[in-house]
């Protein structure tokens, strides 16, 4: 009897320990989900900025229908306090007279994506890579 109940023992235990890895993926997956989630919608919202900027007409500090210095504003910038991803990212935005393209990219060195936001004047385009 003894031999029985340590081998139900060790038998326990290997599945415990199988849980607990499966858990800790999941955990993780999850977190990840989450994080590309978070810079997409962050990447919405700056697109939103951008095309406010494109609509504003020069006079009251928008673009006069270009998202660059072409129509005689100071072109698109992003606002200094949101090139910083608030879940440790950073955005980088390239901008031409009719399209801007941000870029996001997570601090996380495990995180092998980016999310990428094309903004022209009548839509957005987000892409996860």
């Amino acid at each position: 009897m003894g031999q029985q109940q340590l081998l139900l023992i060790v038998l326990g235990v290997i599945i415990v320990g199988i849980a607990i890895v499966v858990g800790i993926n999941l955990f993780n997956a999850n977190a990840e989900e989450s994080a590309k989630d978070t810079m997409a919608s962050e990447g919405t919202n700056l697109a939103a900025l951008a095309q406010q900027y494109y609509k504003k007409p020069v006079a009251l500090g928008g673009g006069g229908n270009a998202f660059d210095a072409s129509n005689g504003g100071q072109g698109f910038a992003i606002p200094p306090k949101l090139v910083a991803s608030g879940i440790g990212g950073a955005w980088v935005a390239t901008v031409a007279a009719n399209n801007v393209s941000l870029v996001g990219t997570p601090d996380d060195a495990n995180y092998e994506w980016t999310v990428t936001v094309d903004v022209f004047d009548d839509s957005i385009a987000t892409t996860i890579n």
